[in-house]
């Protein structure tokens, strides 16, 4: 079982950073957040899960501990895979996570593409007792402005410059009307913008 993953930061792509161990790259699915803080030729540290299915052998990087447990955590309620459960931790921080199923928030865990009325309902009584301590959070929840800055990072680290970071974050944050997407959403939004100009 690989826990943890130590290396230089090979390349980061849209929802995936390779880092090179001892010769071997390897390749860690992360959430926008996570991928925005790595630089390409430096030293990492990632917390990893390794998923295994017939067909495949899947890696996901985590900055911490704690959102590598979460993310094992949402794992385990039923109808939930690895890629909602990413998708939950790219719009929420673990604290809000927490909260939310402890206090069966189910507004906010619908906040997650691809969670409904129902898949939070079950969450929440599935995980509920499991959450563990929960944190003070503040009011809003999630990462409201954040976006932004991560988007900008997210495309700073794929290689565009930041004058064309903040023009492509500038020109997506027009476009949204009503609830803000989740961050992977508008990364590849900037992504399509940016792949115009270039």
């Amino acid at each position: 079982m690989i826990a943890s993953v130590a290396g230089t930061v090979a390349s980061i792509g849209a929802d995936a950073a390779v880092v090179e161990v001892g010769g071997v790259g390897l390749r860690l699915l992360c959430a926008p957040g996570t991928l925005a803080a790595l630089r390409v030729g430096q030293q990492a540290r990632l917390s990893a899960t390794l998923i295994v299915r017939e067909d495949s052998l899947t890696l996901f990087g985590f900055p911490d501990d704690d959102e590598k447990q979460l993310f094992e955590l949402l794992l385990t309620a039923s109808g939930v895979g690895p890629k909602l459960a990413q998708a939950a931790l790219s719009v929420h921080t673990p604290d809000v996570l927490r909260a939310a199923l402890s206090h069966g928030d189910v507004s906010t865990l619908t906040q997650v593409p691809g969670i409904g009325k129902k898949g939070a309902e079950r969450m929440v009584l599935e995980l509920r007792d499991k959450v563990g301590p929960v944190a003070a959070v503040p009011a809003q929840g999630g990462r409201p402005q954040a976006w932004t800055e991560q988007v900008r990072q997210g495309l700073v680290g794929l290689g565009w410059s930041q004058a064309q970071a903040d023009q492509a974050v500038t020109a997506v944050a027009e476009t949204i009307d009503g609830p803000t997407p989740p961050v992977p959403v508008l990364l590849k939004q900037a992504i399509r913008l940016l792949g115009k100009t270039r």
